[in-house]
């Protein structure tokens, strides 16, 4: 039976995060309701990133098995019909019944984005965390090399996390300011529970004056939660792509 793999765009702010939930409205469970819809028979994918709810994706993966007859690239078409316009299949190819987006070797790039400047602007306020006290630039990015390479990562994720191992590599972070908007760029092997919100949060007392570059590497270095900022919240973080080997 053939597999198809999906690129997948999406706005959280009206989702419960991706994976299907009881009662809940979520990315997953509105793509199995199109899926279904589409092939006539009970269809669920297996998605690649697990994103909380207000999360957003520019390039989150799915797959699915099916053995109807639209070919592969058409069903990127044919999904976008029966989708809401809040979420958009953008890409749609086969791929070896081998492939599992979980579990193939990747790299995960993600933004936070910062409005930081002294007023709210309402027409991107649900894809942006608005915060008003200046922020150091070069003292974040200064702070956020500390976390590039292969670290344990436990003060940097939720106590909530079960893995067994807190261990992971980011290959490249940086922070940037374009006009009023800052952005914190994360590319890495994998991901932890919330790691890319609480390194948002960290970085963001750093930028403000609260802690200083070299807190972050003993905030690591100590792994405990406790030692590292707050969880920044969710509709500043967007998923923009994930690359397989």
């Amino acid at each position: 039976m053939p597999r198809i793999k999906l690129t997948v765009a999406y706005k959280g702010t009206n989702y419960c995060g991706f994976q299907i939930q009881p009662n809940q409205t979520t990315i997953e469970g509105t793509l199995n309701e199109a899926l279904t819809a589409l092939t006539g028979t009970p269809t669920a994918v297996i998605g690649a990133s697990r994103t909380d709810s207000g999360v957003h994706a520019l390039g989150n993966v799915a797959v699915f098995d099916t053995d109807m007859q639209i070919p592969a690239q058409k069903v990127a078409y044919a999904l976008n019909a029966r989708l809401p316009h809040d979420i958009v299949v953008t890409a749609s190819e086969e791929v070896p019944d081998t492939f599992h987006p979980r579990k193939c070797v990747s790299e995960k790039t993600y933004e936070y984005r910062i409005l930081n400047t002294k007023f709210p602007n309402p027409l991107i306020a649900d894809i942006t965390h608005f915060y008003h006290y200046d922020l150091d630039v070069q003292k974040m990015q200064a702070a956020a090399a500390y976390l590039v390479g292969e670290h344990d990562f436990t003060a940097f994720c939720s106590t909530k996390t079960a893995t067994q191992t807190n261990v992971r590599t980011v290959f490249d972070i940086t922070v940037k300011r374009t006009e009023d908007t800052v952005t914190v760029r994360v590319t890495g092997n994998g991901f932890l529970y919330n790691m890319v919100r609480i390194i948002a949060g960290t970085l963001i007392e750093v930028g403000n004056g609260r802690r200083t570059p070299e807190s972050v590497k003993e905030a690591l270095e100590s792994r405990d939660r406790n030692a590292s900022g707050p969880t920044a919240p969710a509709c500043g973080l967007t998923l923009i792509g994930i690359k397989y080997q």
